[in-house]
């Protein structure tokens, strides 16, 4: 998963207000629920001091329609500034909450997007295809754009002024051009958008026209879902939904497998890999990391100390932290981390020096050089302190090291 949507907190100093809400819609209720939930949350944000300012900020947000059918979440961050982060998670918060806080709280809604797959959906016949985007259920979602090609010759009825075999090489003809325009517009929009994944579906024959003509680039992330069609053709919307959200489910499985496996990899050559908390800072500080890997059961934590925030106890554990309340320090710079501040001194940093829960520091700095992030279930992997990154590269500089080879402080070590 890639985490670019939490760049907009970068750089902000704080409070901020973060917001965590189940924005699903009853049938009968319809927005009345979501308001209702938000008022309560509300409540709980001004009784923690939140200005108002921020709340109305907030207001306008929530107002708008989220457009996503069935369960779902809403994460929303903001500052004085204004809403910065309003994002839609794939299912209700396990904890529906709000906080004003000088940092965000960020591993509930970083592991509900990490089960979130950017994906772009087409539906095609011989004429054309409509573009949509898809939700993690299956579900289209919003409106539809509609592609048409320019060949009009599609149909191979028989004319009493025209030979049939003429009749059905002009339509083979407009078949394959259309095919190839819609396959130029697919490869558009995923140069244009980045999405992780292609799903397409419609005619049997156009898709296979169509997935013949793709780049190299769009044929790679493009999976066929069958059952579908273009709006109109009498497609079942919940057996197709079905269909696509094992596709997706399926993309998930081996997306999180792909990363977990290369940290497997590089742990267990010692090379292109780190883990524990000390030594994923150091190549944080460098730029190094290539992707972040925590704990599901570190989410899980956030989650408890969220929960007793929310029921009033503030004394309780920071939200962010991580190993019971660890902080790191930051500088003004992203790449500004380290576990003491004598270390950032000693790069001649000395102002804006701030210590942070250790999560909060470790997804800023992940942020900041463009890692992705991805939560490890139990008994995937080993990792030290529940922590743990893959390498862009390694260097003399980088640690050399293996899950058990490690400090030898088995207390340290979390199978997970």
């Amino acid at each position: 998963m890639t985490i670019e949507w939490l760049k907009p907190l970068v750089g902000h100093p704080g409070p901020f207000a973060t917001v965590y809400l189940d924005a699903t819609r009853a049938a009968e209720a319809g927005d009345r629920d979501v308001a209702n939930r938000w008022r309560s949350v509300r409540r709980m944000l001004a009784k923690q001091g939140a200005p108002d300012g921020v709340l109305r900020d907030l207001d306008e947000a929530v107002d708008r329609p989220t457009r996503v059918p069935g369960p779902h979440g809403r994460v929303l961050i903001a500052d004085a500034e204004g809403v910065l982060v309003d994002r839609v998670l794939r299912e209700p918060p396990a904890v529906m909450a709000g906080v004003w806080h000088q940092v965000p709280s960020l591993l509930q809604a970083a592991r509900s997007a990490d089960q979130s797959v950017d994906a772009l959906f087409v539906a095609v016949d011989r004429q054309g295809a409509d573009f949509s985007a898809v939700d993690g259920e299956g579900h289209l979602v919003g409106e539809s754009e509609t592609f048409e090609g320019s060949h009009d010759e599609v149909s191979k009825t028989s004319s009493t002024s025209t030979k049939r075999a003429t009749i059905e090489s002009r339509a083979e003809d407009s078949w394959r051009r259309n095919a190839e325009a819609v396959a130029a517009e697919i490869g558009r929009r995923v140069a244009a958008a980045q999405p992780e994944i292609v799903l397409i579906t419609g005619d049997v024959r156009a898709v296979n026209l169509v997935r013949g003509a793709l780049g190299q680039e769009a044929s790679r992330l493009t999976v066929e879902v069958p059952g579908g069609g273009r709006q109109g053709t009498g497609v079942h919307p919940d057996a197709f939904a079905t269909a696509a959200a094992d596709a997706l489910d399926a993309f998930r499985e081996r997306r999180q497998e792909r990363s977990l496996a290369e940290l497997r990899e590089g742990l267990g050559r010692e090379a292109g890999a780190v883990t524990s908390v000390d030594d994923v800072v150091e190549m944080l500080s460098r730029g190094q990391v290539k992707r972040l890997v925590l704990s599901e059961d570190l989410a899980d934590d956030a989650a408890r100390a969220l929960r007793s925030w929310s029921d009033g106890d503030a004394g309780g554990p920071w939200f962010g932290g991580l190993l019971n309340g660890r902080h790191l320090w930051i500088g003004p710079e992203p790449l500004h981390i380290g576990v003491a501040k004598a270390q950032l001194e000693g790069l001649g940093v000395s102002e804006g020096l701030e210590e942070l829960p250790a999560a909060s520091a470790l997804l800023r700095a992940a942020v900041a050089q463009d890692a992705g992030l991805t939560f490890a279930p139990a008994g995937s992997v080993e990792l030290m302190d529940g922590v743990g990154a893959t390498l862009r590269w390694h260097d003399d500089g980088t640690p050399h090291e293996s899950a058990d080879s490690m400090s030898g402080d088995s207390a340290r070590r979390m199978a997970i």
